[in-house]
């Protein structure tokens, strides 16, 4: 299990390297904004950029398609027959057959180039068969995320030619890999990790020592991404900065702690990793010296998509299981699936597990076609899928009653496996935050350039009036985004038209925190909630309206159901963006976060609740 520190970028732009909106000392010399297809940072200047959303992604050749076909089935069959998630539960530890099984299939080397010896699939393949694996282990899924979606990633994204050639091989070969982090006074705050890294005096090796917890594989791997503090020359003075190596288990001083007891995903390996003394050569820096913040945050964005993925389809399985139940169980001389209210429980199931489905493909696709910002909309989709999944198992066992109590269901084994997934790889609290700094960050320095204009306005009279011209349309009702209806199915561009005027509103609540708080903003954690919220809502009400209308455009067997799927979400979220974007700025809105702030504080300050019961005893 791993933590990071996500937000601490945004918030150093934002609190320590950025003026403030009201102090801006704007320099000739300074760059202009950076631009950005992205969907989500768009979203917090207001804007509604359609072009990593519509059309919806379509990034396999008619190969990648053929080969995916084939491995699928094998894949099915190998979790049907095989894998046997009650026994691994039982066990806590995944059956060595399987794990043989898992090798042969190349199970552990799914984007590893063929040439090192994996099958060589781009991030949309390896979606659709994590989604086959969510669908049936958990565990499993998080014994094969740990090797290769971070263990071994750093490798394939930061290592150079002689590091790929030396440990993609033995990473799809039979050698576990694992990604070291989290330490006891680090969780999400990367920055504060004590390992330490440092040259030896013949200038040969970095001697590392301190210890990891929680490390998924941390008992099993034989080659590890490790993250430690290195004194790095800067500016004349020597600092420490966080640094990536490639560590084995075999250089010596390398041990691990007992697997640890934990809620679920029990079959997967988790323990405290110690480094003593270890000896690292020197050409196994990853990625540079005092990069690490960079690789970590580089490892845990590329890789998020594929949670979504498998929660998808840990979904769709629940909502299987609940739907069969519904439709046979009688009660009061009704099958349930009869009762409204039932129906509505698995509405709401299908449109999570859709939505989700919907997010794990459109960042895979975006991934697959070579967009680079896409880091806030993969946040996203881990946070949506991890808070769905929770919520539609949860459902199911609702649904199924006192029968899904019981462990023959394996429902009860698969909502304790799920509740790691709002916790590691970034808690979902922590993320939220980073997609409502970093678009923040992203609308201010825009704000910032308009400032400048400004200041100098014969310079500047394009954007000047440009902006002018968009805001006061805005402030009448006229502002006109892109036309979205060649894009939509006629059936969802009233939709359409909505979300992109809420998209607008979003902007305009942005600047009016910023204005409202300045750089303070990074310490208004329930007005950035709300932002992040109504962030999620637009990116997901934009995502399903996409791929509906592609469903609709193909005449896909299923597109009338992917029709009314997409028109309920997004209804729900044009109805949910207005009243989170409103608490933003609202006097009573303001003074409830204030007065649920003091409540927490004196929670805290008194170790619990703080009054007594009513009867004083």
């Amino acid at each position: 299990m791993k933590g990071a520190k996500l937000l601490s970028c945004a918030n150093r732009c934002l609190k320590g390297n950025s003026p403030s909106l009201n102090s801006a000392r704007w320099s000739s010399s300074r760059p202009a904004p950076r631009q950005s297809a992205s969907f989500v940072l768009n979203l917090f200047r207001g804007q509604f950029e359609p072009a990593q959303v519509f059309p919806f992604p379509e990034p396999l050749s008619e190969d990648q398609r053929q080969m995916l076909q084939e491995l699928v089935p094998p894949v099915e069959k190998f979790f049907q027959e095989v894998n046997d998630p009650a026994k691994n539960d039982s066990a806590a530890k995944i059956e060595e057959g399987t794990l043989a099984g898992l090798w042969e299939l190349g199970a552990f080397g799914l984007q590893v180039p063929s040439d090192h010896g994996g099958l060589g699939l781009n991030n949309t393949q390896y979606a659709r068969l994590v989604e086959v694996v969510g669908a049936h282990d958990l565990g499993v899924g998080i014994t094969l995320g740990a090797h290769q979606s971070i263990g071994f990633k750093g490798i394939l994204l930061f290592g150079n030619p002689e590091q790929k050639k030396k440990y993609l091989p033995r990473v799809t070969g039979g050698e576990y890999a694992a990604f070291c982090l989290t330490e006891p006074s680090s969780g999400s705050d990367a920055g504060s990790i004590k390992s330490r890294a440092v040259l030896s005096p013949d200038g040969k090796h970095f001697i590392l020592n301190g210890s990891k917890i929680w490390i998924s594989n941390g008992g099993i791997a034989e080659i590890m991404t490790v993250f430690a503090q290195t004194p790095i020359q800067k500016d004349g003075k020597t600092v420490d900065k966080v640094t990536a190596f490639i560590v084995e288990r075999s250089f010596g001083g390398v041990s691990s702690g007992p697997p640890e007891d934990k809620m679920g995903i029990k079959c997967s390996n988790t323990t405290e990793v110690y480094y003593e003394d270890v000896k690292i050569p020197v050409e196994n820096v990853l990625g540079g010296l005092g990069n690490g913040f960079k690789v970590a945050m580089n490892i845990l964005n590329n890789g998020r998509f594929g949670m979504a993925a498998a929660l998808a389809g840990t979904q769709r399985s629940a909502l299987r299981q609940a739907a069969e139940h519904a439709a046979t169980r009688l009660q009061f001389g009704k099958r349930l699936a009869e009762f409204d209210s039932v129906r509505e429980k698995l509405a709401r199931m299908a449109m999570r597990q859709y939505t989700t489905e919907t997010l794990a493909y459109m960042v895979s696709g975006n991934m697959d076609s070579g967009a680079q910002d896409y880091h806030l909309e993969a946040a996203i989709s881990k946070v949506f899928a991890s808070d769905s999944a929770w919520a539609v198992v949860d459902e199911a066992i609702q649904i199924l009653g006192g029968m899904g109590f019981m462990k023959a269901t394996g429902l009860e084994r698969v909502l304790r496996d799920l509740r790691i997934f709002r916790i590691f790889e970034g808690t979902n609290d922590i993320l939220r935050l980073f997609v409502a700094l970093t678009g923040i960050q992203f609308a201010g320095s825009h704000l910032q350039e308009l400032q400048r204009a400004f200041k100098n306005p014969t310079a500047h009279l394009g954007l000047i009036f440009s902006e002018a011209g968009r805001r006061a349309s805005a402030a009448v009702g006229l502002a006109r985004g892109p036309d979205l209806a060649p894009l939509l199915a006629p059936e969802l561009r009233p939709l359409g038209s909505e979300l992109a005027k809420l998209c607008a509103e979003h902007g305009r609540s942005v600047e009016a925190a910023l204005v409202r708080h300045g750089r303070d903003i990074v310490d208004q954690q329930l007005v950035l909630q709300h932002l992040a919220a109504a962030a999620v809502d637009a990116y997901t009400g934009a995502a399903v309206l996409a791929r509906a209308s592609r469903a609709a455009r193909r005449a896909l067997p299923g597109a009338a159901h992917e029709l009314r799927l997409a028109e309920a979400w997004a209804e729900e979220c044009v109805t949910r963006m207005p009243a989170a974007l409103a608490a933003t700025r609202a006097p009573r809105s303001l003074r409830h976060h204030a007065r649920l702030a003091e409540l927490g504080a004196a929670v805290a300050a008194a170790g619990g609740q703080p009054t007594p019961n009513p009867l004083n005893l």
